[in-house]
């Protein structure tokens, strides 16, 4: 290689230091040692279950002969090895489901799983899920049929045995003998897997599923516990549990559940308590439920999950319109409350709501409940003086006759001071207490109180009579108090230059709590700071004065859109847009600027539709030498001139080529201290701009143009045709991109996510947006989210399906992706039921789904949904093949409706159809909403 040509390599690999390449499939069949050492990796890339994918997708492309024939995947080396390599992928993961489910979709797990059977010589044909345990020889099992029998349930109860599965050595001994009929030293050199391991988890998973079905059949709750049984003695003679995967929290809740569903009463006192509350709950006895648990908070032998699921339980009552619960409900919530102080938990967020206007009756109560606990009074009430949340209530229980007198004075005099001290943390704005906080402002008060006040005050007067009784005491810099105080690292040096320490402190002290008060909300103090400030530093500082003006104006512009944010439609008064353009084409020499307000002005112009000015008035030196106003002037123009796709194309075209150079990994050159020229990424700081761009709009045009961007560029990027996202506008932006290696591909897929996740948050009832983000679900295989948005998008459009959807929300693109949902989640009838929806009606897909048995959804009472004569004469077929009686009865009851007679006039035909869509919309709303 010439010098040239390693020059230009070594360039190539250094451009993007921090991303190595991402290993290839194909490599791990050219070095044996490769998988083991990269799965050994701590982050491998590509992960174990992505090679699965890789290897077994490599594994079974289908080939094509001489006379252009599509022909099965070839059974040779290559891909026998590929899919060895998924198995010992599988192996190194500990043939752990959980990780093999959630990772890999039913298909691919399937592969998997019968190519396992394939290696461990079961006969040719049979499928894990048929796989007969009963028909299995005596002798001991090779590695590979062990681990399959794992995946049966109900025969697996039956062995007696100990097992062994797969290791990434055993394959390898697999492979090298393969004519050794399996009888190598593979059967016994495995993971070895216990009998009681297989029956523990097994025991739990077939629990489980009787626990589900115990809604409909009483008697599966009795099913359910038995296999909960023997998985608690078998988890206690277990010495391991590396095998096992269950939540031992989750199985003693089934276990409580059941035993309370069964009503069997045990010896044990805590299965007791449960059966005499839920008695107590059946027989109504209200009063009863709450004096168990206040008794309750001495004994503490109802678990914290048991005493919230009866509070649940009332609260579900209350709302389903049961009178009478409401006090109820606050009373168990006390209870509850007052049990979590004790064992130092976080209070509910219920009971702290219950707090903002606590009444003389709750207090009573509160009272009474911490009666029973006179050796915990003192404790419990410190426990709640932990939580800020707590202290109003607290000073109002400690004012109480019945607290003066059960606890000591002594503790009283602790306790009040906790709460005191713990008060003083709780918001720069509350109101100080009066007892408490308005000391003298004399010599002999320490600094230390004077300090305490000087962080809690918000008025700028009494704050500056404070800074000159603390300087009169000590001459020391008093804005580092609190290190919470923090000014902006560009107007530090201007405002620690100042010469007078007094003022030095005023002014850093008054700036750092208006900017918190900004960022809490609380913009009248702000306003009443920054106004001091202003006035002080006019005095001596030109310099100071405009840095003031231009935070002034900043908190103005957050003030208007936080209005514009909670439901306010006032456009911005005139003197505020004028403010906002001065500054904008404000040139002063040496002041100090920060980025946000430059930022901040120029989407409040977006926000408000100031297209004009941005594309018109702006002055050209502006637009050169300001990166914010640049793409404000792009986007405001792209916006102006929509939605006419010819007249925009060359402000697109604009708009378009500056944010592809920023998300493309722009290099530029910087000398280093030694002299070598290194390379850097300046990317960081453009794709700032854009994401608080995004942050700060709240305009949906601008924000629907900037999807509409980067769905256009992410589809580039992807080059995925069938798996596109798509948005409104896409046809005004290029459909080719020059330098596509160049551009950040995660960043750009980043991006789309976070600018339709946060224009949601802004309206959640768009359609348009509704549909893109169901779209990215779609195309990252997360179908169950892309289906409850897909119908979020059919509602909004419809007024929850009472009216027709209209054809430009249920594309049949999108209809197709619904319907591909509904087959990836195994609920074939509702595939059968929005086939009809298309154009034109795809009985291809509709009659494959029907003849799916493992349908997950309510098949048969579906059928009053479906309007199409055909596909419910193809049920009654498929049900009378089946010998399934009932289910044909309901189709031929279906399919003998009058007003599906295709003898009826077209439009009775569209009427019935009209009338079976919006009911079927409004089922799956209610499933997947």
């Amino acid at each position: 290689m010439s010098v040239e040509a390693a020059d230009r390599v070594a360039a190539v690999t250094s451009s993007r230091p921090g991303t190595p390449l991402q290993t290839s499939w194909f490599e791990f069949l050219l070095d044996g040692s490769l998988l083991e050492n990269h799965l050994l990796k701590p982050n491998p890339d590509p992960t174990g279950v992505q090679l699965i994918i890789q290897f077994l997708e490599q594994a079974s492309k289908p080939s094509v002969n001489e006379q252009n024939q599509v022909q099965p995947p070839a059974d040779n080396r290559r891909n026998r090895t590929l899919k060895l390599l998924a198995l010992k992928v599988a192996a190194h993961l500990k043939w752990d489901l959980d990780v093999l489910e959630k990772g890999l979709t039913i298909p691919v797990l399937n592969m998997l799983l019968n190519e396992l059977l394939c290696v461990s010589k079961v006969p040719p044909g049979v499928k894990h899920v048929d796989l007969d345990l009963s028909t299995l020889p005596t002798r001991k099992m090779s590695s590979g049929s062990d681990t399959s029998n794992c995946l049966i349930t109900f025969q697996s109860l039956q062995l007696k045995k100990d097992f062994y599965v797969h290791t990434l050595r055993t394959l390898d001994l697999l492979a090298a003998d393969a004519a050794a009929n399996g009888e190598t030293e593979s059967s016994t050199a495995g993971l070895l897997i216990s009998a009681d391991e297989l029956h523990c988890q097994v025991h739990y998973d077939v629990g489980g599923i009787f626990f589900q079905q115990g809604c409909t059949d009483q008697s599966a709750y009795q099913k359910a516990r038995d296999h909960f049984r023997q998985t608690k003695e078998l988890l206690k003679k277990l010495d391991s549990t590396v095998h096992v995967h269950l939540d031992e929290k989750r199985l003693a809740g089934y276990w409580n559940a059941c035993k309370a569903l069964t009503e069997q009463c045990d010896s044990d006192s805590q299965t007791t308590g449960y059966n005499h509350i839920n008695s107590l709950i059946r027989a109504h006895s209200y009063q009863a439920v709450i004096e168990a648990f206040i008794k309750d908070n001495v004994s503490r032998s109802l678990p914290n999950n048991f005493r919230r699921s009866v509070l649940r339980e009332f609260l579900y009552k209350a709302q389903q319109g049961e009178s009478g619960l409401d006090e109820v409900c606050h009373k168990l919530c006390v209870c509850n409350a007052v049990r979590d102080a004790l064992e130092g938990e976080i209070l509910s967020v219920r009971f702290q709501q219950l707090l903002l206007k606590p009444s003389k009756r709750m207090v009573d109560f509160i009272l009474e409940v911490l009666v029973l606990l006179c050796h915990d009074l003192y404790r419990s009430c410190k426990c709640l003086g932990h939580h800020k949340g707590e202290l109003p209530l607290l000073f109002v229980v400690s004012s109480h006759k019945l607290f003066m007198e059960l606890l000591k004075e002594e503790e009283r005099k602790v306790l009040v001071e906790q709460m005191r001290k713990r008060s003083a943390t709780i918001n720069l704005s509350a109101k100080p207490l009066p007892s408490f906080y308005d000391i003298p402002a004399s010599a002999s008060v320490n600094i230390g109180q004077l300090e305490q006040q000087l962080i809690l005050l918000l008025e700028p007067r009494r704050i500056r009579q404070i800074l000159i009784e603390l300087h009169g005491m000590a001459e020391r810099p008093f804005w580092r108090v609190n290190s919470k105080w923090e000014v902006p690292p560009d107007y530090i040096n201007v405002i620690l230059g100042i010469k007078d320490n007094l003022t030095k402190d005023l002014v850093y002290i008054l700036m750092a709590k208006g900017l918190h008060c900004i960022s809490i909300k609380d913009f009248a103090h702000a306003r009443q700071l920054f106004s001091a400030c202003l006035e002080l530093v006019t005095e001596f500082s030109p310099k100071l004065r405009q840095v003031m003006l231009n935070e002034m104006l900043l908190l103005e512009v957050r003030a208007h859109e936080t209005m514009a944010a909670e439901g306010s439609k006032e456009r911005p008064p005139p003197d505020l847009v004028s403010r906002v353009r001065g500054y904008l084409e404000m040139r002063i020499h040496d002041l100090p600027l920060r980025q946000v307000v430059g930022e901040e002005c120029v989407a409040f112009m977006l926000n408000w539709r100031e297209n004009d000015y941005l594309t018109l008035q702006v002055p050209p030196s502006l637009v050169m030498n300001n990166p914010y106003i640049k793409l404000g002037q792009l986007l405001a123009s792209t916006c102006k001139e929509l939605p006419g796709p010819k007249e925009c194309r060359r402000t697109a075209k604009e708009l378009w080529e500056v944010v592809v150079q920023i998300c493309s990994m722009s290099i530029q050159h910087k000398r280093n201290n030694d002299g070598r020229v290194g390379l850097i990424k300046h990317r960081e700081s453009s794709m700032g701009i854009l994401y608080r761009y995004a942050a700060n709009t709240q305009e949906p045009l601008v924000l629907t143009t900037l999807i509409s961007l980067f769905v256009r560029l992410h589809s580039i990027v992807r080059d995925d045709i069938v798996n596109e996202v798509t948005a409104e506008h896409l046809t005004i932006w290029p459909s080719t991109l020059a330098n596509i290696q160049a551009v950040d591909v995660e960043a750009v897929a980043v991006t789309v996510k976070e600018l339709v996740s946060y224009a949601l948050t802004l309206n959640p009832n768009n359609q348009s947006w509704l549909i893109t983000q169901a779209d990215i679900y779609f195309v990252t295989n997360q179908y169950s989210a892309a289906l409850n948005l897909y119908l979020q998008a059919g509602a909004v459009s419809s007024d929850f399906f009472t009216k027709a959807v209209p054809p430009d929300v249920y594309t049949d693109q999108v209809l197709k992706r619904m319907i591909k949902c509904c087959s990836m989640m195994n609920c074939h009838t509702q595939v059968a039921v929005l086939c009809q929806f298309l154009r034109e009606v795809d009985y291809m897909t509709a009659f494959k789904a029907l003849q799916e048995q493992n349908s997950h959804d309510a098949m048969d009472s579906f059928y009053d949904y479906i309007w199409d004569v055909t596909i419910l004469e193809y049920l009654t077929h498929i049900h009378h093949k089946r010998g399934e009686t009932e289910k044909r009865q309901i189709a031929i009851k279906a399919i003998g409706q009058a007003e599906l007679n295709t003898s009826n006039p077209e439009e009775v035909l569209q009427l019935a159809a009209q009338k079976r869509k919006k009911r079927f919309l409004q089922a799956m709303a209610k499933l997947y909403f």
